[in-house]
């Protein structure tokens, strides 16, 4: 007689493979501490495995503890789950080394099992699981609801797919209804912070209305806000309100009278400027109103008395860069051309022929690949540059470095944008059409064509239209900068600062690190200069003219030394509880960030301006390693009490200055 198997093959290879790795975990369990190696490749590979099979995140989580306890973790970043930062999940879950994602979900998993109550871990309780789950599922959100890319998945192979189902498991198994209030408060912690890229933001709000109507998803609770986000890019208006399509609008904009079309506009306009974020339908009105005279096309914009003046003297190049720039596809340089108008930049001689010269350059093969390559084919090469340069120019604080090591040259970016656009357009002009950028260092040309890669490895592909540009090159030539002082004492920043961003750059400068030993030096001079140069109560009520570049240690959740980072100091001034604080620029993608030791970086609801970070002035200088200033006004250094350095010094000893004491 033959026996029926009635258990499916899936569930077979599972049951398998899950064996497998069950013996693969008691023989790392077994192994002594020097003989971890092997057992330990066993088990990711295992685990790699099991996770591949449906159901697989279900039986990873349930050998959490056993996982754990064999050592997986042992001599990882996953080893403290009080200390992991969910918004690095992201760079892990999309590594192109499975054994980091691996790591990664088979952590968040033990989360899942802790969170559940199954698991009691002794360094984190249920509560906190919770959390750290709906942070690392609302910094991930496109992985929920999107299938992998061209690009994962020629990098990651089949754990593209297995981070997403991962990923799911979780999510199913803490409720969605409490991931969209997570998602939702991200996204607009996020947008009040203005960055240039929100199309993953775009694609996370669609997502979370596929959502809603989705009537197997509990969404009743979750999400405050969530409607104004979502109608920000469908139905925002009341002729745009169910998404009929652009060439329907459009339709109906014809017949619309003047009161109408002022109503839509309008309404266009108050969306964008409170949510940063442009719907398709926008720039079809836009191109609509621009026959229609100043006035409309000034409400559409929603200008104040600074932009209309700016769009009434430069109506010809509006009208231009709107032909040209403005697109469903290119909707956001709707909010770029608005801000540009805001800033009266136009009004400094060189912008506007530099603009004219921007709508008539003829990109190089090379550049017009490139836009292509990250944009796609929808529109020309040259229209995503101009829509690029219309968001940096009037986002000169969205700037983003991306996935890259290129800081310094975002910071070039955004500081030009900001304090001189006129070189920004110039330097621009020379990539997309040249293929090259020449710049100088002390009388020295360097021509980017001709130097050796920089700091990043492989080309950037992950940045604004303008960046995808100008960044490699800029990056070369601040590494060729660098190697031209290899062979002086001190930090190459002295010099290279002030030769790479710009006369305005101060050629004072201070440092808290010896360079060659690592260890900090002159801690109380370098206080000392830094307050008299740049707080108010000891320069005089001086404010910053010039936007000057810094060098922070940035430290993690712990306070423990990450890594030193590049920003800009914009300015030093009273927040709305009297509290003295340092604004300033963070070319990293998320300026919110816990340093340590309640050092917790600020981007609203203390004075800070769209696209500024801040903290109160003493925090700031315990991460500050570097700063420039005017040697010649370097205020009144006497007046820094030692009580005031005194709690920044102790602020620098507790935390990246703990190993880095002077030697006695």
């Amino acid at each position: 007689m033959r026996v029926v198997d009635d258990v499916p093959a899936a569930t077979r290879v599972l049951d398998k493979r899950v064996a497998s790795l069950v013996d693969a975990t008691r023989a790392l369990a077994d192994a002594g501490d020097v003989g971890k190696s092997t057992p330990k490749r066993r088990v990711l590979d295992g685990l790699r495995l099991v996770l591949l099979q449906d159901g697989g995140a279900a039986a990873v989580q349930s050998m959490a503890r056993d996982l754990e306890a064999a050592g997986v973790f042992e001599g990882t970043d996953w080893a403290s789950p009080s200390s992991l930062v969910p918004a690095l999940s992201t760079g892990s879950l999309r590594s192109p080394n499975a054994d980091t994602a691996v790591m990664e979900i088979v952590s968040d998993l033990r989360l899942v099992a802790v969170a559940q109550s199954d698991y009691a871990h002794p360094d984190v309780t249920a509560e906190q699981a919770l959390q750290h789950l709906k942070e690392v599922l609302a910094t991930n959100a496109a992985l929920l609801f999107t299938a992998a890319t061209e690009a994962e998945r020629v990098q990651q192979g089949r754990m593209a797919k297995v981070t997403r189902t991962s990923l799911t498991h979780i999510a199913e198994s803490i409720g969605y209804d409490s991931v969209l209030d997570q998602l939702v408060e991200e996204i607009w912690r996020i947008l009040r912070q203005r960055p240039i890229q929100v199309d993953h933001i775009k694609e996370t709000i669609t997502q979370i209305a596929v959502a809603r109507h989705d009537p197997e998803v509990d969404t009743s609770s979750g999400g405050f806000g969530v409607d104004r986000l979502i109608s920000s890019i469908y139905g925002t208006t009341e002729a745009s309100r169910e998404d009929p399509g652009v060439e329907v609008y459009r339709s109906r904009l014809e017949s619309m009278d003047e009161g109408a079309l002022q109503y839509e506009a309008a309404g266009f306009a108050r969306s964008m400027h409170d949510t940063g974020l442009v719907s398709a339908y926008h720039p079809v009105l836009l191109r609509f109103l621009r026959e229609k005279g100043s006035f409309l096309l000034s409400e559409a914009l929603g200008l104040s008395s600074t932009g209309r003046e700016s769009l009434l003297c430069f109506h010809g190049l509006v009208d231009a860069l709107i032909d040209a720039a403005v697109h469903p596809e290119t909707a956001q340089s709707v909010y770029g051309l608005a801000l540009l108008l805001e800033r009266g930049i136009l009004f400094q001689p060189a912008v506007g022929p530099a603009l004219w010269r921007l709508l008539a350059l003829r990109l190089s093969d090379y550049a017009d690949e490139r836009l292509a390559l990250a944009y796609g084919p929808a529109r020309p090469g040259r229209i995503w540059l101009l829509a690029g340069t219309l968001s940096m120019l009037g986002q000169p604080l969205g700037v983003g470095q991306g996935d890259n090591p290129t800081c310094q040259s975002a910071r070039a970016l955004s500081m030009w944008a900001y304090n001189d656009p006129d070189y920004l357009l110039q330097t621009i002009a020379w990539a997309a059409r040249d293929n090259e950028v020449v710049m100088h260092f002390e009388g020295r040309p360097l021509s980017s064509r001709e130097l050796e890669a920089g700091l990043a490895e492989t080309l950037p592909v992950d940045l604004d239209p303008v960046s995808l540009l100008v960044v490699p090159h800029l990056d070369r030539i601040y590494a060729e900068m660098g190697r031209l002082c290899s062979e002086r004492e001190g930090d190459p920043h002295r010099w290279v600062n002030p030769e790479f961003h710009g006369w305005w750059a101060a050629r004072g400068f201070r440092i808290n690190v010896d360079v060659e030993s690592g260890r900090l030096t002159g801690l109380e001079d370098f206080l000392r200069h830094f307050y008299g140069s740049y707080h108010p109560f000891h320069n005089g009520n001086q404010p910053l003219i010039h936007p000057q570049p810094a060098g922070v240690a940035v430290t993690d959740s712990s306070g423990r030394f990450v890594g030193w980072h590049a920003i800009t100091i914009l300015r030093a001034a009273l927040d709305p509880d009297e509290t003295m604080r340092v604004y300033f620029f963070n070319p990293n993608n998320d300026s919110g960030q816990d340093w340590g030791n309640d050092v917790v970086v600020s981007t609203a609801g203390n004075g800070e301006r769209f696209g500024e970070s801040s903290l109160p002035f003493e925090e700031f200088a315990s991460r500050l390693y570097i700063f420039h200033f005017d040697a010649l006004e370097p205020g009144e250094t006497e007046t820094v009490s030692a009580e005031e350095i005194a709690r920044v010094t102790d602020l620098i000893h507790g935390s990246w200055g703990a190993d880095r004491l002077p030697e006695i």
